[in-house]
């Protein structure tokens, strides 16, 4: 999958050494895996690795760097010029639409992800934050269009829909073992979100529509999350 959010083929050793740390660094965390490993990992020998990053902590901060740039740019379509929200069909409905359009298959960012997010560093705390304004600001925006309530506290109910996107996204490993698909490929979006989609709308008690959406129609807005919601 070749896009704006994919490693360019070519890559300086700076570059390469990074991409690799992350490979490393979202299978194992980067407490477990040496300056030694990454250097082996890329092709350099470790004293280029530190060359180039000075130390583990250093080669960490820039990994942390490449991964939240990468997330603010995607978060930046989502959230469109100037920061209106697009609620148009075709357009980014949830973060995992955003991660299967943009990032290929053998990622390793959503696993690092993990490690961003329940660290408790601060590049886990700023991509928590900005992806928390984004999910007030689709919330917002679709409270001014008619199509969602804001609930008795906006704030709590856009955490809550966040930490549902969340959840796909750090758990998807596991939802893939026991459903027999992964919810972050196109098969899997294709019947993840039409669930997804009538839970948001109706509630438990809801069905999905009947015929659902079909593997190459998409998933729809993702972010149809408490339309018609009484509150």
């Amino acid at each position: 999958m070749s896009s704006a959010f994919s490693p360019s083929e070519d890559r300086t050793a700076r570059a390469v050494i990074r991409d690799e740390a992350l490979r490393l660094f979202a299978a194992h965390g980067p407490g477990a895996v040496t300056m030694r490993q990454v250097g082996a990992a890329a092709g350099v020998s470790a004293a280029l690795v530190v060359h180039h990053f000075g130390s583990k902590e250093g080669l960490r901060e820039a990994v942390d760097s490449h991964v939240l740039a990468t997330f603010e740019a995607m978060l930046g379509e989502l959230a469109g010029e100037g920061g209106a929200v697009s609620l148009d069909s075709e357009a980014a409905g949830s973060l995992g639409e955003a991660f299967l359009r943009h990032l290929p298959p053998d990622s390793p960012m959503p696993a690092y992800l993990r490690w961003l997010l329940l660290s408790g560093g601060e590049a886990g705390h700023r991509l928590f934050g900005k992806l928390f304004e984004l999910s007030r600001a689709t919330l917002d925006a679709m409270v001014a269009g008619g199509t969602a309530a804001p609930g008795r506290d906006p704030a709590a109910r856009a955490v809550f829909l966040l930490l549902n996107d969340l959840a796909v996204l750090l758990l998807h490993d596991h939802a893939a073992r026991v459903l027999g698909f992964d919810p972050l490929s196109a098969d899997g979006m294709a019947r993840w979100a039409p669930e997804m989609l009538s839970v948001y709308t109706g509630g438990l008690t809801a069905s999905p529509a009947d015929p659902g959406p079909g593997p190459d129609s998409g998933p729809g807005s993702g972010r149809s999350h408490a339309e018609g919601d009484p509150s």
